[in-house]
């Protein structure tokens, strides 16, 4: 099976407060890992550290399967100090992310906020730029909202939108950060369900949530993370129904 990450004793402090103290995890193309855990248990670090929003402190993060020969490999120094040849926004390019907070540019149309990156990072032409733009909008169902200026949409449109200039970069892999946080509870739904269509595409997600429906019915693995480190991980009907760790079923029993 082809393994888009093998991450292995990964470490973030910020200061002397160490978030994330070891993390080891191996993600194969295709499936959908939901994280979940408390607040403060180090869920979104964990998820911008993937994306090197956030540089590890120590660990390794490998990108690609090296069987394949297409590793991009990251290897991050307890000096926190990355391969200065590492070309850190091409690896984006491949590993996106959609934040809670949609993070779109509102000086430009829905439109042009799914090409710009295209464009300027994958050195796409305006034309082919704006077919893809269109094709993942339709995706989403935002089609019509392209000459639309993110302050003129919902909150689960702007997050709709968010995903499809996500997709057109044509990732490998797309990240999730607590996608419907912001968003009020009627737009939840419409957010989960454009997930719920990628997921069952095949596309492999790494999913930061608290909707534990979507953990539970469209995961095909779930991590619990608890102060800094992966408690318990396994499949969506062992963790929900026989959670093996006393700190699982602690929090289970409170969000459930």
């Amino acid at each position: 099976m082809y393994k888009v990450f093998q991450i292995t004793n990964l470490k973030k402090d910020f200061g002397a407060n160490q978030v994330l103290k070891g993390i080891n995890l191996t993600v194969n193309a295709g499936e959908v890992i939901s994280v979940i855990g408390s607040s403060g248990s180090g869920k979104s670090t964990f998820l911008r550290c993937l994306n090197l929003l956030e540089k590890p402190t120590d660990g390794k993060i490998v990108f690609g399967d090296v069987v394949q020969s297409s590793a991009e490999t990251i290897v991050v120094s307890n000096c926190n100090v990355l391969d200065a040849a590492f070309d850190v926004t091409k690896y984006r390019s491949k590993v996106g992310m959609v934040f809670q907070s949609f993070n779109l540019f509102n000086n430009m149309n829905v439109l042009k906020n799914c090409m710009v990156g295209q464009c300027k990072v994958l050195g796409r032409s305006k034309e082919e730029a704006k077919a893809n733009a269109i094709k993942y909008l339709q995706l989403v169902g935002m089609d019509k909202y392209v000459n639309a200026r993110p302050r003129h949409l919902s909150g689960g449109q702007k997050q709709r939108v968010a995903i499809a200039r996500a997709l057109a970069m044509d990732p490998q892999v797309l990240l999730f950060d607590e996608p419907t946080s912001a968003l009020d509870p009627e737009m939840v739904g419409e957010v989960l369900d454009v997930m719920t269509t990628l997921a069952k595409s095949g596309r492999t997600m790494i999913v930061v949530t608290h909707e534990m429906g979507f953990a539970r019915d469209v995961s095909t693995r779930v991590v619990f993370m608890d102060q800094g480190v992966i408690a318990e991980e396994g499949d969506p009907q062992q963790i929900f129904t026989n959670p093996q760790q006393e700190r699982t079923k602690q929090f289970l029993s409170r969000v459930l």
